[in-house]
C-alpha cells in the first residue's frame, strides 16, 4: 500500500491510469476492421482475373472481340500473356469468328499460334455450332427458321470454297442430318443428284434442304445454281421426296430458292 500510494503521489497519471484500467479490461474488445476485397495480383493473372469478373458481370457482349479472343487462348497458353497474340489475330483477320474459322495454315503464320491455340479456337467454333444446331433439332425445321439460317450462316458464311450440304427432314420436317456432299473450288462445287436422293433414301428422308455458300459473299445463284437445283427436284420428286428449298448462303445474306419463285 505504501508502495502504491507514493507512487500515486509522485505520478498523477499513473494513478488515473490505475482507476481506469479496471474498466477497460471489462469492456468488449474492439472488432478488428473489415478487410477490403483482395485487389487482383499484377501482371496476366490479374488481367485474366478482371476478364473473368467482367464476363460474368456484365455478360459477353461486354467484350470485345480481341478479349474474347484472349480468354479462349487462356485455355490453351495458361502461363502466357495471350493479350499480344488476340491483337495479332485480329490484326490478321478482323474479327472473332474470322479468326475462329480462319484455315489452319494462315493461323501458323500469326505469331505465338500454335496447336493448342488452333484447338482452343476450332473448339469454340464447335461448340457454337453444335449448339445452333441442336437448338434446330428441338422443333420442326420449317417452323424454325431463323435458327437454321443462323446454324448455316455459322458453318458456311466464312468457308474460303464453295461447300455443298444437304439438310434431310423426316415425315414431319424434324431434321435427321446435316451432312457436306461435296466441296469445291471458290466458285463451283459439282453435285450428283443420283447421289443426293441415294442418301436421302438410305436415311429415310422424305424432304431435303439443299444448302451451299458463295465465298465472294453475294448469294445471287448462278445459272448453273438454278439448272442443279431443277435436276435434284426431278431426281427427288421422282421418289416421292420433296425438295423443300435451295439456300445460298452469302456473307451476311442468304437467299432462297423458294421465296425467290426459283422452285
Amino acid at each position: 500500500m505504501g508502495t502504491r500510494r507514493g507512487m500515486e503521489e509522485a505520478s498523477p497519471v499513473f494513478s488515473t491510469l490505475l482507476d481506469l484500467a479496471p474498466d477497460q479490461a471489462s469492456a468488449p474488445a474492439p472488432s478488428p476492421p473489415r478487410s477490403a476485397e483482395p485487389a487482383p495480383p499484377p501482371g496476366p493473372e490479374g488481367h485474366r482475373k478482371r476478364l473473368r469478373e467482367k464476363l460474368l458481370r456484365a455478360g459477353p457482349d461486354a467484350l470485345a472481340d480481341y478479349e474474347l479472343l484472349e480468354m479462349l487462348l487462356f485455355l490453351a497458353l495458361p502461363r502466357v500473356d495471350t493479350k499480344p497474340h488476340a491483337k495479332r489475330l485480329m490484326a490478321r483477320f478482323g474479327s472473332f469468328a474470322r479468326a475462329c474459322n480462319a484455315p489452319e495454315h494462315e493461323l501458323r503464320g500469326v505469331e505465338g499460334i500454335g496447336e493448342a491455340a488452333i484447338a482452343a479456337l476450332r473448339l469454340a467454333r464447335a461448340a457454337a455450332l453444335r449448339l445452333l444446331v441442336q437448338e434446330a433439332r428441338e422443333q420442326p425445321v420449317l417452323n424454325n427458321w431463323e435458327r437454321l439460317i443462323a446454324y448455316l450462316t455459322a458453318a458456311l458464311a466464312h468457308e474460303p470454297v464453295e461447300q455443298f450440304r444437304i439438310i434431310f427432314l423426316d415425315s414431319r420436317n424434324r431434321l435427321l442430318a446435316d451432312e457436306p456432299q461435296a466441296r469445291g473450288t471458290v466458285n463451283h462445287t459439282p453435285v450428283y443428284p443420283r447421289e443426293v436422293v441415294k442418301r436421302a433414301l438410305e436415311l429415310g428422308a422424305t424432304a431435303l434442304i439443299l444448302v451451299h455458300n458463295h465465298p465472294s459473299g453475294d448469294p445471287t445463284p448462278s445459272r448453273a445454281d438454278i439448272q442443279m437445283t431443277a435436276e435434284v427436284r426431278q431426281a427427288a420428286a421422282t421418289l416421292g421426296i420433296l425438295l423443300h428449298d435451295h439456300l445460298i448462303i452469302g456473307n451476311g445474306r442468304h437467299l432462297s430458292f423458294r421465296r425467290e419463285n426459283l422452285l
